[in-house]
C-alpha cells in the first residue's frame, strides 16, 4: 500500500546505498575544504575524487569485525582509493560525518514533504472556492448548531495546512546545519574555517556551537512539526469520516469500480482512506515523542539517540510522504452531496434559527433571560413535537407580541449565515468566489 502512494525518491533516500553515499558526499566536501586550505595536495584530491567509492556488501562484511559502521565505511573506501585515502576523514570524528549527512537527507526529504503539502493545499483551495456558498449544518458536540458552508470548512483546513507548511519549512531550515568540529566540538584537529568551507560546499549552514554532535532539539523540531502535521491530517479525516456516516451522508469517499467494502455486507462503502490516515498519523506523533527523548544526552554526547534515529528518520519522512499523497487523492476524489446537506439542515426543524430569534427579541429591549426562556420553550416544543421551529415561534403569543411577521421572515433567512464568508475568504486566499 505504501508503494502505491509514496514517491520512489523518498524511499530511495533511506536505503543503505543512499546513507553511505551521503557520508561520502560529506567526506569529499571536507577533503575539498582541506585542499582549498592547502593541506591536501591537488594530485591527492584528484585521486580521491576519481576513486572514492564503496560497496555496501563490503562495508557490512568489515562491520562484522569492527562493530563500527563509520570505520567499516572508511576502510571500504580506502580500499578503493589507495594511498591518497590517508587524507579522508582527516581530523574528523564519526558524528562530523553522520550528523552532517543526516542534515542533507532530512533537508532533501523535507523538500519532498513540502511539495506534498502544496498538493494538499491546492486541492483544499479548489474545494473551498467551489463550495464557498454551499450551506450545510455546523455542529458542536456532534449536535446541530448553526449553518456554515462546506467551502468554509475547507477554507479552515486550508488555513491550518498553510500553518503546518510554515512550521515544517522552519524546521527544515533549522536542521539545515552541519558540524565539522571534531570529537567534542573544539576543532582540536580542524578549524572553523575548514568547517565553513565544507558546509558551504554541501549547501548547509554551520551549527554555531556543537559538541560531538548537532544538538537534538533541531531534530525534535523537525519531527514534532511532522507530528503536528499528522494531527491536522487526522482532524480533517475525522471530519470526513463523520460526514460520511449513514445518518449524515454529506460526503463520500470515491469508490472505484470493483471495490469491495465488506466481506460480509455487499452494500458497504466505508471511509477506509480517512480511517487509514487517522491511524497512520498517530505513528508520526509517536515518533515525535522518541525525537524529544533523544534531546538529553550525556555530556558532549552518548549514542542512545542513534538507534532511534535510524528508525524514525526514514519511517516518519516516508510515512508523511505517503499520508499527504494519499490525502490529496482522497480529497480530489471526494463526492460532495449538497442534497443531503439540505436534507440535514431541515432535519432539526429549523431549530438553528433560535439565536436569530433570541437576538431579535433582545434588539427590541427584552431582558436576556426573559427572551432566552421564551425562545427555549418554543425550541423544546419544536423538538419534542417534531414540528417546525418557525411554526412554534409564530404560534407563541408572547414572542409574536414583540416580533412582527415581517421581522420573523427576515430572521428565518438562511442566507444570513453566509454574509461574512467572503471576508474570511479574503483573509485566507486574498480572494473569494461569489
Amino acid at each position: 500500500m505504501i508503494e502505491r502512494y509514496s514517491r520512489p525518491e523518498m524511499a530511495a533516500l533511506w536505503t543503505m546505498e543512499a546513507r553511505f553515499s551521503s557520508w561520502l558526499e560529506v567526506e569529499l566536501a571536507v577533503c575539498e575544504a582541506w585542499a582549498r586550505l592547502g593541506v591536501i595536495p591537488p594530485a591527492d584530491l584528484a585521486e580521491i575524487r576519481a576513486k572514492a567509492a564503496f560497496d555496501v556488501e563490503r562495508i557490512l562484511e568489515i562491520e562484522e569485525k569492527t562493530r563500527h559502521d563509520v570505520i567499516a565505511f572508511l576502510t571500504a573506501v580506502e580500499e578503493k582509493v589507495g594511498v591518497s585515502a590517508r587524507f579522508i576523514h582527516l581530523g574528523c570524528t564519526s558524528s562530523d560525518i553522520v550528523d552532517t549527512a543526516n542534515a542533507l537527507l532530512l533537508v532533501r526529504a523535507g523538500a519532498m514533504i513540502l511539495a506534498d503539502i502544496d498538493k494538499v493545499l491546492a486541492v483544499l483551495k479548489d474545494m473551498a472556492l467551489a463550495h464557498q456558498n454551499l450551506l450545510c449544518m455546523g455542529r458542536t458536540h456532534g449536535i446541530h448548531a448553526e449553518p456554515t458552508s462546506f467551502g468554509l470548512k475547507m477554507a479552515g483546513f486550508y488555513a491550518e495546512f498553510a500553518r503546518h507548511k510554515e512550521r515544517f519549512a522552519a524546521a527544515v531550515e533549522n536542521i539545515r546545519v552541519g558540524k565539522i568540529s571534531g570529537a567534542v566540538g573544539t576543532y582540536a584537529h580542524l578549524s572553523p574555517e575548514l568547517e565553513a568551507l565544507a558546509c558551504d560546499i554541501l549547501g548547509l549552514d554551520v551549527d554555531p556551537v556543537s559538541t560531538q554532535i548537532v544538538q537534538r532539539d533541531r531534530h525534535a523540531h523537525y519531527f514534532t512539526s511532522l507530528a503536528l502535521l499528522g494531527g491536522g491530517v487526522e482532524r480533517l479525516c475525522t471530519e470526513l469520516r463523520h460526514l460520511q456516516r449513514t445518518e449524515v451522508s454529506e460526503v463520500e469517499e470515491g469508490f472505484a469500480k470493483g471495490q469491495k467494502g465488506s466481506s460480509a455486507m455487499p452494500h458497504k462503502k466505508n471511509p477506509i482512506s480517512a480511517e487509514n490516515l487517522c491511524g497512520l498519523s498517530r505513528l508520526l506523533r509517536t515518533n515525535a515523542i522518541a525525537s524529544m527523548e533523544n534531546m538529553p544526552l550525556w555530556h558532549e554526547r552518548d549514542i542512545s539517540h542513534s538507534s532511534v534515529e535510524r528508525v524514525i528518520m526514514p519511517d516518519s519522512t516516508i510515512l508523511a510522504d505517503y499520508i499527504l499523497s494519499r490525502l490529496a487523492g482522497l480529497l480530489a476524489n471526494l463526492r460532495v452531496l449538497p442534497e443531503n446537506m439540505a436534507r440535514n439542515l431541515d432535519s432539526s426543524y429549523g431549530l438553528f434559527y433560535s439565536q436569530r430569534v433570541l437576538v431579535g427579541l433582545l434588539d427590541l429591549g427584552l431582558a436576556r433571560q426573559q427572551a432566552y426562556e421564551l425562545v427555549q420553550a418554543a425550541a423544546m416544543r419544536s423538538w419534542d413535537l417534531r414540528r417546525p421551529f418557525k411554526d412554534e415561534v409564530l404560534n407563541d403569543a408572547e414572542i409574536r407580541k414583540n416580533l412582527s411577521l415581517e421581522t420573523l421572515e427576515r430572521l428565518f433567512d438562511p442566507c444570513y449565515y453566509l454574509r461574512h464568508v467572503s471576508t474570511v475568504y479574503q483573509r485566507v486566499f486574498g480572494q473569494s468566489q461569489e
